[in-house]
């Protein structure tokens, strides 16, 4: 069990500090995704080199690629979801999702420098992710009391971010013991994936929750969860935020073109963002949890506003560098566990699985979109000109966003 030591204060005369346990099933599925994030980042680390600078690609190929790595898994999370909650089977959903994405590392290696090969990889990874993500969030939120969701999904997200962390340094390992071959690199990332796989299948444990009435996971239902007002409107400030993203890979080029940061360095960035991901994880969750979800997801995306800024401004040098990186942590620390736990508390619980699969879609197609119109804007405009762009792009995002979670109800303290 995961122990961590919390404040609390009762009726404003002094705290006590209480131990609160976070369940073995939420460690056994972080253990899952730290090893799993060790695979994936050992690829998303040498990608946009290997693309950009290695294959020669521009950066509109390299949005509408970035972009596919994300966006294709959009159905298949709805796909993914509604087939956990049909069967209630969320282990089972989720352990094909892991097994698709550890293939699908050989298939970046059987592709060479072929674009479509790569692309297509990329397509059976990302689907292996949208199978998972929705029944694996769905585990998390059946094995952590409603209170305690933000805390809950804060452990499992740090756990998740030490892979985050340890993959690019595991990859400039193989890179620097195979003489800079990108192929060692993915056959390294995929048996990493594999045991992965092995440690989901001993040690976590399928949480079905109560049966559900026959009749009450269809289609019809699942398509009618939009009619509920706050799932309809979480979904939309979710895509709508999602709009505002341009994704790790254009951050860390923008990053070592403007500071000249060597090739050999490059998968050190994700590291930096990776650390401060890590030790902010768990903070963000309980913060939420006493705060309120909505607000610290809005804030995170103010820290991205923030990077974003940063990297429009005419300063440099790693003190710059290190701000950068750690608003960027700050940012998903503050945003993806915690948009879950919000999310959770307000879906029916018979498609609680589907309903977190609609969420993550509506920003996944966003994602899609945004990384293409960024990699354009900055074929069109120059990084410069796309990075202003997409600043204000987040501001008219925020405000909108901010309005919509106000007006459902879904601002006020968890």
């Amino acid at each position: 069990m995961y122990l961590s030591t919390v404040d609390r204060t009762h009726g404003g005369i002094g705290s006590k500090r209480q131990l609160v346990a976070v369940g073995g099933n939420v460690l056994a599925l972080g253990a899952v995704s730290l090893l799993t994030d060790i695979s994936s980042e050992m690829v998303a680390a040498i990608l946009p080199l290997y693309l950009v600078a290695g294959l020669g690609l521009g950066p509109a190929v390299y949005g509408a690629v970035d972009g596919i790595y994300t966006g294709s898994t959009a159905l298949l999370r709805l796909a993914g979801g509604y087939v956990a909650d049909r069967i209630r089977r969320r282990k089972l959903v989720a352990g094909a999702g892991y097994a698709l994405s550890a293939v699908a590392k050989l298939g970046l290696l059987a592709a060479g420098s072929s674009v479509p090969g790569i692309g297509a990889a990329i397509v059976v990874d990302r689907s292996g992710k949208g199978l998972r993500t929705a029944p694996r969030d769905a585990l998390i939120t059946l094995s952590a009391p409603p209170a305690q969701l933000g805390r809950a999904f804060g452990v499992h997200r740090a756990m998740d971010s030490v892979g985050a962390f340890a993959g690019p340094l595991v990859a400039l390992a193989v890179l620097a013991a195979s003489g800079q071959a990108f192929d060692a690199v993915f056959v390294t990332s995929s048996c990493v994936a594999a045991i992965g796989v092995v440690v989901l299948v001993l040690f976590v444990r399928d949480r079905r929750g109560d049966p559900a009435p026959r009749g009450t996971v269809t289609i019809r239902s699942a398509v009618a969860l939009l009619a509920i007002g706050k799932v309809r409107l979480l979904v939309l400030g979710a895509a709508l935020m999602g709009l505002s993203t341009i994704g790790d890979g254009f951050v860390y080029l923008l990053l070592q073109r403007r500071e000249n940061i060597a090739f050999g360095w490059f998968p050190l960035l994700a590291v930096g963002t990776s650390l401060a991901y890590l030790l902010l994880a768990v903070p963000a969750g309980v913060l939420a949890d006493r705060a309120g979800r909505a607000p610290v997801f809005l804030g995170g995306y103010g820290a991205l506003l923030a990077v974003y800024l940063l990297l429009a401004s005419p300063w440099g040098g790693w003190p710059l560098l290190a701000v950068v990186l750690a608003l960027y942590g700050c940012f998903y620390a503050a945003t993806d566990g915690v948009l879950m736990a919000l999310a959770g508390p307000i879906l029916p619980p018979a498609l609680r699985t589907t309903g977190l699969a609609l969420v993550q879609s509506g920003q996944a197609i966003a994602y899609l979109v945004s990384s293409m119109l960024f990699g354009l804007a900055w074929q069109w405009w120059g990084s410069a000109g796309a990075i202003r762009a997409a600043a204000l792009a987040t501001v008219a995002a925020f405000a909108v966003t901010a309005t919509i979670l106000v007006r459902g109800k879904l601002a006020a303290a968890a």
